[in-house]
């Protein structure tokens, strides 16, 4: 049977998940945006950043996140931005299907993540991704307009906010250019901590 597709991302109370320079999406305001995650266990063992960290509800949900996902989706702006980042063992650990328009060979990691190109389109990589999980669930990294083209598709079926307690006032904001007559939440959860504030949602089509 097939998984659920899902997408959980951090933002900011003013509604942002990036910025908006490619330049820095891996600086300042990511790094407060992710602030919350640094501390965790399971972060600082998927990085292999040593032992220790906090081991609450926050790196539970963290390592919840991990274990379903079979096979993640994400845009090239991401990619790019991660490739130069990421260790030699990319913290994913599943096949990763970027949505682009220029070719390139699989990139295979140490670790079992392997990257793999995808030209012809949203629908295409989801396909790929949701053979390679298998029983488990397909995520949908980001950045904010891969997601955007997936929900107003109507091919996710559920996301998680981790809503962090910071304010950019300008960047890239998650739902801009959402489809709201056909994109209809319904809650199913909200979780807080001394860090972040948990929210869930399934999607249902109008």
């Amino acid at each position: 049977m097939a998984g659920t597709v899902f997408f959980s991302v951090s933002m900011s109370l003013d509604g942002f998940i990036a910025p908006e320079s490619p330049d820095e999406l891996m600086g300042r305001q990511w790094v407060k945006l992710q602030s919350w995650v640094f501390p965790q266990r399971f972060f600082r063992e998927n990085l292999h950043l040593g032992t220790g960290g906090e081991q609450g509800r926050d790196n539970d949900i963290l390592r919840e996140t991990f274990d379903r996902t079979g096979a993640t989706v994400m845009g090239r702006r991401m990619f790019d931005a991660g490739e130069p980042a990421w260790p030699d063992e990319a913290p994913f650990h599943t096949p990763v299907f970027v949505v682009t328009h220029g070719r390139r060979d699989p990139w295979e990691r140490p670790g079992g993540t392997t990257f793999h190109f995808v030209t012809d389109g949203i629908d295409a990589a989801l396909d790929a991704a949701r053979t390679a999980a298998g029983n488990r669930d397909v995520r949908i990294a980001g950045g904010a307009r891969t997601i955007l083209q997936y929900l107003n598709a109507g091919l996710i079926d559920e996301f998680s906010i981790a809503l962090s307690p910071v304010l950019f006032g300008t960047g890239i904001r998650l739902f801009d250019g959402i489809d709201d007559s056909t994109v209809e939440l319904h809650q199913l959860g909200a979780e807080t901590s001394p860090r972040v504030t948990h929210l869930r949602y399934a999607v249902r089509r109008r």
